[in-house]
């Protein structure tokens, strides 16, 4: 039986990334039945929301989803895709492995991370309220003097039940994948209730695991000192939402960036993989952009689905034409004028060789 899973093409570039990314898919030997949603900007005139409950749908169907880059229109009030999807479906987890292929050019080698960020608490939970108004002032109240008069206020929830679901993810993941420590990472010593509560419940995980994976924790400020430093001491970390965002970012800059780091939102029912650049329209068309990340995404749907050999073999490609230097984009060339970088459907249809050679 073939895996069915919901393939959204996205806007901007994400229809020529999810091509390449489904052809080289295709030809791993898994047997995938896509079925195609569209969403974004393309469909917001027609549909009137940039994410129809027709999409939704189909991934609570397909339980699997694999999607290219959604530009979020501007103004409107209109929030990020992303995030709709993120909350709309509990894809509490976001996953963003990060390692380094030779061929990569960065200052650093043999890096080899992955991050746990919780996806759905924290500052990133959108509780706020703006300067002057009853709620803002009814906070200001409450602090006893602590915050000015005209502040707008945002509200950082972190609670148990979000963190040691978060922290049970990251370490039946390394458990899973053969890793050998998690590391929490917030800043107790500031935020006393929330982060301390994190930290708390963490540790609290950490005791079921404590013969099988390490555990160590870091302040997230030192952990960014740690991580530009000595980044091969460090294997899984697992944060809160806003430091999770953060750090991620930083690890995809130690590996070569974003247009090489794949990622993942997971839920306990339905797991959405994409890649976590954005969806660059002024390139839209040009046959361009890098398709590594988000070919590197459905390397982690592969695996999510089972299909293990699958996977292995389309990361082996990946990294062999990455290592060969040819047939690949612009980025990942000596200089980006270099005139023998190919597109983005040929660096696709390099892969593709890989895989049936």
């Amino acid at each position: 039986m073939p895996h069915a899973v919901t393939l959204i093409p996205g806007d901007g570039v994400g229809p020529e990334l999810t091509e390449a990314a489904r052809r080289v898919i295709d030809s791993s030997g898994a047997e995938i039945a896509w079925e195609t949603q569209q969403a974004g900007v393309a469909v917001m005139e027609q549909e009137g929301t940039p994410l129809p409950d027709r999409v939704l749908d189909s991934i609570r169907r397909n339980k699997v989803a694999l999607k290219g880059p959604i530009t979020t229109p501007r103004g409107g009030g209109i929030r990020s895709v992303n995030v709709a999807l993120r909350k709309r479906l509990d894809l509490y987890t976001c996953l963003r492995p990060c390692k380094h292929y030779p061929g990569v050019r960065t200052r650093f080698e043999g890096v080899d991370l992955v991050v746990v960020r919780e996806n759905t608490e924290d500052l990133y939970a959108g509780v706020e309220f703006e300067e002057g108004t009853a709620e803002a002032k009814q906070v200001i109240g409450l602090a006893g003097g602590r915050i000015r008069d005209d502040a707008a206020i945002s509200i950082k929830p972190i609670s148990a039940f979000g963190s040691e679901r978060i922290v049970e993810f990251a370490f039946r993941y390394a458990l899973e994948n053969g890793r050998r420590k998690v590391t929490a990472v917030a800043k107790d010593n500031i935020m006393k209730a929330t982060d301390g509560l994190f930290y708390r419940t963490a540790r609290e995980v950490a005791k079921r695991y404590e013969s099988k994976v390490e555990y160590d924790e870091w302040l997230v400020d030192a952990m960014c000192m740690q991580l530009v430093q000595k980044p091969e001491l460090y294997d899984v970390l697992v944060l809160p939402n806003l430091y999770g965002d953060i750090l991620s970012d930083l690890c995809a800059g130690l590996v070569g960036g974003l247009g090489v780091a794949p990622g993942a939102n997971i839920g306990d029912e339905v797991a959405v993989f994409e890649a976590i650049h954005g969806s660059a329209p002024k390139y839209a068309g040009q046959n361009k952009v890098n398709p590594t990340a988000l070919i590197l995404s459905g390397v982690l749907m592969l695996r999510h689905l089972g299909e293990s050999k699958a996977a292995d073999r389309v990361e082996q490609a990946v990294a062999a034409v990455i290592a060969e230097g040819k047939s690949v984009t612009y980025d990942l060339k000596p200089t980006r004028d270099d005139p023998t970088a190919v597109g983005t459907r040929e660096m696709g249809e390099a892969i593709v060789a890989r895989l049936l050679s």
